[in-house]
């Protein structure tokens, strides 16, 4: 039985930390990432302690209001 592995990459130049897609996220893979800040002087989500419990249901990138977030899927057989 094969399982859906996920894995996002977030473009941290590009993302406000307005924090949407942790809230969208189901498996609370995204956290803000702790005192720091991107170029433009924004705090910035990154992929939690819990990233591997992601499942690439693509919620984060959907609600993602500047398009900062890409998402892999990958099956993982067991």
């Amino acid at each position: 039985m094969s399982k859906i592995k996920g894995a996002i990459v977030v473009n941290t130049d590009r993302c406000k930390g307005c924090g949407l897609c942790i809230a969208a996220c189901p498996k609370q893979a995204i956290a803000m990432a702790d005192k720091k800040v991107n170029v433009s002087g924004y705090p910035y989500v990154e992929p939690s302690i819990q990233a591997d419990a992601c499942t690439g249901c693509k919620s984060c990138a959907i609600v993602c209001p500047d398009g900062c977030i890409t998402v892999y899927r990958k099956k993982v057989e067991e």
